[in-house]
């Protein structure tokens, strides 16, 4: 994936990054959640509901 920008977010992800598939997001340069994909879980930080939903609709569209 890479890079996104969606709702004022940064969603990051690196290829070869360890497990569990996770992805990185930022609001205004600082960690907001490290988000564990593959489990559903936050791995560092709180997901708030609309970052929740942010991260759904990029996984229903494939972008992460």
């Amino acid at each position: 994936m890479g890079k996104i920008r969606r709702g004022g977010y940064v969603f990051l992800t690196w290829v070869g990054d360890h497990d569990p598939y996770h992805v990185h997001v930022y609001k205004d340069g600082r960690l907001i959640v490290k988000w564990d994909l593959e489990n559903n879980i936050a791995m560092k930080g709180c997901a708030t509901a609309k970052v929740r939903k942010l991260i759904d609709e990029l996984r229903e569209n494939g972008a992460i």
